[in-house]
């Protein structure tokens, strides 16, 4: 019985995901909290709520469109791809300043220096 605990537990672990907050503060800090219509940035590298670049979403592997990160739903879908593919201890976790740094800095992001304000600006947004 110990052990099919522990084989539950592992398992919800695996798939945890970051707060709701996060995501709010995520797209508080890339838009603003701004939906629908064209959201770009960063120049015109990236676009949507949560301003995916292309790189970023074909990275992802999320089907479909890049045209689609217009949608929030489907930002959602992306950035959620990326940070397992690149951050799944982090996302395991929900390590909300690793994810951040990921997310802002890509695969290594973490390691960049760069990336902590913007970490501590998602931080700031979560509360």
């Amino acid at each position: 019985m110990r052990l099919l605990l522990l084989t539950v537990a592992l398992a919800a672990t695996s798939y945890a995901a970051p707060p709701e907050a996060f995501w709010r503060a995520l797209h508080h800090v890339e838009s603003s909290g701004r939906r629908g219509g064209l959201i770009l940035g960063d120049e015109g590298r990236s676009r949507g709520p949560l301003q995916i670049m292309r790189g970023y979403h074909a990275d992802s592997r999320v089907a479909g469109a890049y045209e689609q990160v217009d949608d929030l739903a489907y930002s959602r879908r992306v950035v959620t791809a990326y940070l397992k593919r690149y951050a799944p201890k982090a996302w395991a976790e929900g390590d909300v300043e690793t994810l951040a740094r990921v997310h802002n800095g890509g695969p290594r992001g973490a390691s960049k220096p760069q990336t902590k304000a913007y970490a501590a600006k998602v931080r700031r947004a979560m509360q």
